[in-house]
């Protein structure tokens, strides 16, 4: 069976979707999305259909019940945003039985969305967060399914998805963010390693590591090539019955508390029993509620080339990495885009200034940024840049430079590495520092799931089925239907430079 007659036969089984209008061709559609899918959709063409069983022996997830609604009844979920958490919830949503259209304004993958980068890390270090306790379970669980995940369908699509590289946090002393975290790994039961400085200058040695006293392990923590998972997940969604639709929405009317529907650019409206809106960045342009809630800073990374035939810098001969404000991890073969560098280190300071050291244990760029400022200081803000659909994704030379800085410093022998590409896209934060899984103010039937804070990519198989199951009416532990309520606190004003 083809991949559109597969498709074409899931449609016929459940139901057309409920569209007032016809909209564009959905021929051209499948064929967009068959470009999308690259050498992935040739393979699936060969396999035959789908099926949801990806997940049926994975360990249970905290929060998340695998009872609830598995049959036609559960009516037709509309998804808006076909980045890694709407296919995910696409996925989950079709597994339990409920009708799904997959909408996106640029498609899976796409340069502009948060899911659009080359690689994103897989760790459940989270002792630096106020969600850690949950984050960890989740994000663990979610390192066991994307290796599920690899192994049913990397075959399939004849490529690999996820690599188990290996995580090393490294520090000149003990502090605060190791120890919560190796508190959370125990509590979890997660395998993991404590090395001193000798030990990891003995075991990394292309790793500049003089003045390192401690590094933590998580040995299975790896890297997943983002925006090809997203495009298979996608393509698997639309084997198992998703339609997806490449166009952008606006909300219609809410009657008695229910949305009636998302409009498409020409008119056509989609109507579904529920909405899901997964649209990362977007979300602030559909409700303004949002507006001073959550950021929507870009990061940007470089991908640095490794030496010809010196495979000490590429998978499987290098862990993942962690320093104050820099992360990064090897090149994977599969694609070779080469050694990845988040972050930086910032130029030596001119002399008789009072240059701020650096700072310790700051788990990612954003986290130093923020312990970087006074904490009544407010950052300024471009607006240019906090626009997703306009703004430039081009990082600049200063980005460029301190990411050599770090090559320089920790990796000496990549100091004059080409730089192949940089990468840049807009991550989601809000005012409490965790994801958002809510409904729609004022709505029943639609619901907000987003802000990834930065740490969104790996949660998606295990988000996408709790967003799945509140969906579809099973609200799970109370306590974490609260960490993920729409927060009321607002940001402070900000300046916007003139």
């Amino acid at each position: 069976m083809s991949l559109e007659s597969s498709i074409d036969a899931a449609r016929a089984a459940d139901g057309a979707p409920d569209i007032a209008t016809e909209g564009p061709g959905d021929a051209i559609q499948r064929r967009d999305f068959l470009r999308l899918a690259g050498v992935g959709a040739g393979a699936l063409l060969a396999s035959g259909c789908a099926t949801g069983s990806t997940f049926a022996h994975a360990q249970p997830v905290t929060g998340i019940s695998r009872s609830g609604p598995k049959d036609k009844g559960v009516g037709h979920v509309v998804v808006i945003g076909a980045g890694i958490w709407g296919g995910w919830t696409a996925y989950h949503l079709r597994e339990r039985g409920a009708r799904v259209t997959l909408i996106d304004a640029y498609g899976p993958g796409n340069s502009r969305s948060t899911s659009g980068d080359e690689t994103r890390g897989v760790r459940s270090s989270y002792g630096d967060r106020a969600a850690g306790e949950l984050w960890t379970p989740w994000a663990r669980a979610a390192i066991e399914r994307w290796s599920l995940f690899d192994a049913e369908w990397g075959p399939v699509f004849k490529t690999k998805f996820f690599h188990q590289t290996g995580d090393v946090i490294m520090r000149t002393a003990d502090e605060p963010f190791l120890k919560k975290t190796r508190e959370y790994w125990t509590a979890n039961k997660v395998k993991h390693e404590v090395l001193d400085g000798d030990e990891v200058r003995k075991r990394y040695p292309v790793i500049d590591a003089h003045d390192i006293t401690i590094a933590i392990t998580e040995p299975d923590a790896g890297v997943i090539r983002s925006r090809a998972s997203t495009q298979a997940i996608a393509a698997i969604g639309q084997q198992m019955g998703v339609k997806l639709i490449v166009d952008r929405v606006r909300l219609a009317e809410t009657k008695n508390g229910d949305l009636q529907g998302v409009i498409l650019q020409d008119g056509t409206v989609v109507r579904g029993d529920s909405y899901v809106f997964a649209c990362g960045p977007w979300l602030r342009k559909l409700f303004p509620y949002l507006e001073n809630r959550m950021r929507v800073p870009l990061g940007y990374v470089c991908y640095f080339g490794v030496p010809v035939a010196d495979p000490r810098f590429t998978y499987p001969n290098l862990p993942s990495f962690n320093f104050p404000g820099v992360t990064g991890w090897p090149m994977l073969p599969v694609d070779s885009r080469g050694f990845r560098v988040r972050g930086a280190i910032a130029p030596p300071a001119a002399p008789g200034t009072n240059a701020a050291p650096p700072i310790a244990g700051a788990a990612n760029t954003a986290a130093a940024a923020s312990a970087a400022r006074p904490a009544t200081a407010a950052a300024p803000i471009d607006p240019a840049q906090q626009e997703p659909d306009t703004s430039s994704r081009w990082a600049s030379q200063d980005r460029i430079d301190g990411s050599r800085r770090f090559l320089a410093a920790r990796f000496p022998l990549l100091a004059n590495a080409p730089l192949l590409e940089t990468r840049a896209c807009h991550y989601e934060s809000s005012v409490n520092a965790n994801f958002i899984i809510d409904r729609v103010p004022g709505n029943k039937n639609a619901w907000i799931a987003g802000v990834g804070q930065a740490e969104g990519f790996k949660f998606g198989p295990v988000v996408g089925e709790y967003v799945a199951q509140r969906v579809l009416g099973i609200d799970g532990d109370p306590k974490i239907a609260q960490l993920f309520k729409l927060p009321t606190e607002e940001y402070e004003a900000v300046q916007t430079p003139r």
